[in-house]
């Protein structure tokens, strides 16, 4: 894709949509030359020396080059496949090196889910760089929001936001992921989870099984939760609503039956946790289907 930048104009009617895009672009810059460019978008030039703050999240993606950014937080090197993580009123600069250049891509967006989403999630919130490596799924996005905002079609704005969703949905898996790849207890977590759901209607021992694959559980139990987000007990727990939901639906079984088959407890220990999961009581559930 051919160098540009674009400022988008963004509708009240994109404001409410929660989050919108307010500028893309991508930009080759060659070994040697100044940096910003003299060409560089109007609004967002900045100097060395001064550095900036932007009323705006943005994320440039190197995908060429080296460099450096510099925030509050300190100085991050920069390398291809380096994803830079500004957000709004936060002081920064960044330049590339001068022996190599770069090519960066980015986008600026603002809007009330950006907030949430850039200051709620802990990877997001955190993270000045993220060394992804140059990954297709990632500059593959990055272009068709380019393609949408050079093309101005109606409804452009909404898609982008999506698009832009899905940007940090790779960015937060990836850096779950990488913890894993590869590694023994990324085939035990997926051994516990295929083997929780082949067992949802028994009680199933999980220090036992930590110990078979000669894991200590608090360490099974942490890094199952990083991976899943959810301690494995409660994976089985959760496991177990979800076949009773659909037990509920589909058969004429009592609840106390779908209890005892499930091994709860008893049906009020069942009930409660049924409530607490799906927001209403089994009960309400199975009298609302007939």
């Amino acid at each position: 894709m051919k160098d540009f930048f674009k400022y988008t104009t963004v509708s009240d009617e994109d404001k409410d949509w929660g989050l919108y895009l307010n500028v893309a672009g991508k930009a080759t810059i060659p070994a040697n030359i100044q940096y910003p460019l003299k060409n560089h978008p109007s609004g967002y030039f900045f100097t060395w020396k001064n550095g900036r703050t932007l009323n705006e999240y943005q994320i440039n993606y190197i995908t060429e080059g080296t460099g450096i950014l510099e925030n509050k937080k300190g100085k991050f090197q920069v390398k291809p496949g380096t994803l830079m993580i500004t957000r709004k009123d936060e002081w920064h600069r960044y330049r590339p090196n001068k022996s190599d250049g770069w090519v960066e891509n980015y986008i600026g967006f603002d809007g009330l889910l950006a907030n949430h989403y850039l200051q709620k999630n802990q990877v997001l919130h955190g993270q000045s760089v993220i060394h992804c490596g140059v990954r297709e799924d990632i500059i593959d996005t990055y272009y068709k929001i380019f393609e949408l905002i050079q093309n101005e079609d109606p409804g452009n704005q909404h898609i982008a936001s999506g698009l832009i969703i899905k940007l940090l949905g790779y960015i937060v898996a990836w850096q779950k992921q990488k913890d894993f790849s590869g590694k023994p207890i990324e085939k035990l977590i997926q051994h516990a989870r295929f083997y929780m759901r082949e067992h949802i209607e028994d009680e199933i021992d999980l220090k036992k099984l930590a110990e078979q694959n000669c894991v200590g559980y608090s360490y099974f139990r942490k890094m199952f939760k990083k991976y899943t987000g959810i301690a494995p007990h409660q994976y089985h727990i959760d496991l177990k609503i979800m076949r009773a939901k659909e037990l509920i639906l589909t058969t004429d079984k009592s609840l106390k039956e779908i209890s005892y088959e499930l091994k709860f407890q008893s049906i009020h220990y069942f009930s409660r946790l049924f409530k607490k999961k799906l927001g209403i009581p089994p009960s309400e559930l199975r009298s609302s289907i007939k």
